[in-house]
């Protein structure tokens, strides 16, 4: 190559290196000199919008860029199965063996409650109580006790009145209040409702159903809330024992302490006579 060429070539090397250190040392000199142990400065976020950091005061602008909560591409919360609705309740349960259900309705209350809870652990034993919801709010350490025990919370509605006799809304009413106290009280609402009274309507099993409940009444009533003596009890229960029977009780709703009396007198015969006490399973 000609000496006066490459001479033009190193030249231009020179220029070109020169240009570059220009732009590095320029832009060393744009950027800010953080003072040791301070904040590190916030950075721009790619789409224009406000910097990573604290808040800024600018509101945001439109964006269709932007992600969407992970959140919203999540399933949706498991949703227990809806009970089909049904033209009766349940009587008695199957397939359960040599086995009774005990039940209790009305309270809980703090006069009997107790004692009968007592009783039911004394014996290793686990029950069904269907509270009333005005009962229920003001006595929720009985409720969390029943829970405790194992034994099964169910609906009684909230006041205890004849259901046949109200409109639908003051019957979702009655059972949904009951069921959210339940639900607030234990965090799981009730899977089993009983009418007051025996009193079913169609309504009733409709709105039952839609809060994931199962009606249940009874076989055997021991017809305590007439308060026939603690011998009257005993020998209802007794004489109606069998596989799969529901024996209906109260622990509220009068003086029931000849339900406590009676409970601690036929369970352990029932248990000599080889049922089991259990609880219905959904």
């Amino acid at each position: 190559m000609p000496s006066g060429r490459r001479a033009v070539l190193r030249i231009a090397a020179a220029l070109g290196a020169t240009a570059t250190v220009g732009v590095f040392a320029a832009e060393h000199a744009a950027t800010p000199v953080r003072p040791k142990g301070a904040a590190p400065e916030p950075v721009a976020a790619p789409d224009g919008g406000p910097a990573a950091g604290p808040q800024s005061g600018a509101r945001l602008r439109p964006s269709s860029y932007r992600l969407q909560p992970m959140t919203a591409y999540a399933p949706p919360a498991f949703r227990r199965a809806v009970p089909p609705v049904r033209q009766r309740p349940f009587l008695r349960m199957s397939g359960v063996g040599r086995s009774m259900v005990l039940s209790f309705d009305d309270g809980p209350d703090p006069r009997y409650t107790p004692e009968i809870l007592a009783t039911l652990r004394r014996h290793g034993c686990r029950a069904m109580f269907f509270v009333c919801g005005e009962m229920a709010v003001e006595n929720q350490d009985l409720l969390r006790e029943m829970a405790a025990d194992g034994h099964v919370v169910g609906n009684h509605s909230w006041s205890h009145p004849l259901i046949p006799k109200l409109r639908p809304s003051r019957i979702r009413d009655e059972l949904g209040s009951t069921s959210d106290i339940i639900e607030r009280t234990l965090g799981t609402a009730p899977l089993w409702y009983r009418a007051p009274f025996g009193a079913w309507n169609r309504h009733s099993f409709e709105i039952g159903a839609e809060l994931g409940m199962e009606p249940l009444a009874w076989t055997v009533d021991t017809l305590d809330w007439k308060e026939p003596g603690t011998a009257s009890i005993v020998r209802r229960v007794l004489d109606g024992a069998a596989p799969g029977v529901v024996v209906l009780s109260h622990d509220a709703g009068g003086d029931r302490s000849q339900s406590v009396a009676a409970l601690k007198r036929y369970l352990p015969e029932l248990l000599d006579a080889g049922y089991s006490i259990t609880v219905p399973r959904r």
